[in-house]
């Protein structure tokens, strides 16, 4: 009589282990678009038209016709022969040719293609196939234009509703020099770690100004010392809600016992309001960064700063494995990551939905909301924070700096 064996539970049938967490089934990522998209129209597009812009260097508006993208928007920049700057739609208001082909006069903007000439705020003063000069007519013609006023070296646009236009803010820490100091514009996009243009959204940038905690690790221990020895310290950090921005504090215990106190932080619209990483000098900040979306998908930075020497402001540009940006190779660039490839990866616009934030991220969780109140400010039909239509109005102040104070 034969006898079968029982299976030992060894032999037993085991179920094969699946896999947790795989990217198998991952919904499509999405971004805010109240936030991040600037077109005219959009909600943080209507919210940025509300304040004044930086779109070019003074020296940029010349008799040559310049080419300009603002806010998704395609302009022309130019100064006529008496020296009044403009700003206007690139496309001329008779049949559509680019005013990029123009010819700059005494009264303004000629198109190449039948002669209309337009002024400074886009008045037709001339129609040279028309009887006249278009003297009947003319009038009747406005090629659309944007005020603009020239500040800090800085041509500054704004392109919003005419009856919300407010003014032109000035600086307290750009307005008071110190003894041999000059103020320089820059618009190299000094802080963007990159090209002067920056192929990603305005906001991936902006919110990295509150962001304290990339400096140490990005800036200090992941790609080498990218600016001085003491900002690879991990600080202790508080973070103040402003009404126009975020201020962060951040602490390092020096040696010698005294303790390293920087301010620094966002503030609307698109301030950068940093004190040298290089800490180069202790006191109140020395410059300060305006981010200028140029559409959703990318930015550049215009720079104004107080400076000892020219070209002080340029010399601030941060060095990787001691190159400029520009002098890098691919595999550099690889190895040595910045501010530039740590945003520009995260894609054109970043996937909000595949964010997971934690404690250290408190400075972009305030910004966003305080983004949010603006927007929702407008829609409902008040003011922005952070805008002004006194013309006396003070100097805007800033607390921030690098500052050494005693325990």
């Amino acid at each position: 009589m034969s006898t079968v064996a029982s299976a030992s539970p060894a032999d037993e049938w085991q179920p094969i282990a699946f896999d947790t967490g795989t990217a198998y089934g991952r919904k499509p990522p999405s971004h805010k678009p109240e936030l991040t998209e600037v077109g005219a129209g959009t909600p943080m597009g209507e919210l940025l038209r509300r304040y004044w812009h930086p779109i070019g260097l003074a020296a940029d508006a010349t008799d040559t016709p310049r080419q300009v993208r603002v806010l998704g928007e395609d302009l022309i920049l130019f100064r006529d022969r008496k020296g009044r700057a403009g700003l206007v739609h690139w496309r001329c208001a008779h049949r559509g040719a680019s005013l990029y082909y123009g010819r700059v006069e005494e009264e303004g903007i000629r198109c190449c293609y039948h002669g209309w000439m337009f002024d400074v705020q886009g008045h037709c003063v001339d129609q040279p196939c028309e009887p006249d000069g278009g003297a009947r007519s003319r009038g009747r013609v406005r090629q659309p234009w944007y005020p603009v006023q020239e500040q800090y070296g800085l041509i500054w646009a704004y392109l919003g509703p005419a009856e919300k236009k407010p003014v032109l803010p000035r600086y307290d820490c750009l307005e008071t020099l110190d003894e041999g100091e000059t103020l320089e514009a820059d618009g190299n996009s000094i802080g963007g770690g990159g090209p002067q243009i920056i192929p990603c959204n305005w906001l991936q940038h902006y919110e990295n100004v509150a962001d304290p905690f990339h400096v140490p690790v990005l800036h200090g221990s992941f790609s080498g010392t990218q600016f001085v020895a003491l900002m690879g310290q991990m600080p202790d950090v508080t973070f103040e809600s402003t009404d126009t921005g975020v201020k962060i504090i951040s602490i390092r215990k020096l040696e010698d016992g005294s303790v390293f106190r920087r301010v620094a932080g966002p503030v609307l619209p698109t301030l950068r309001v940093v004190p040298n990483p290089r800490v180069a000098a202790y006191g109140r900040v020395e410059s300060i960064g305006w981010v200028l979306p140029i559409d959703d998908h990318s930015f550049r930075i215009y720079t104004v700063g107080r400076v000892k020497t020219p070209g002080d402001l340029a010399r601030v540009r941060s060095r990787l494995n001691g190159k400029l940006w520009e002098e890098l190779t691919e595999a550099e660039h690889r190895a040595f990551p910045g501010d530039y490839e740590a945003q520009v990866s995260q894609g054109a616009i970043t996937a909000h939905s595949e964010e997971h934030l934690a404690t250290s991220d408190r400075g972009i969780v305030m910004l966003r909301r305080l983004l949010q109140r603006q927007l929702d400010a407008v829609r409902e039909g008040r003011d922005p924070a952070g805008v002004s239509f006194d013309p006396a109005a003070p100097p805007v102040h800033f607390d921030a700096g690098n500052f050494i104070v005693s325990e």
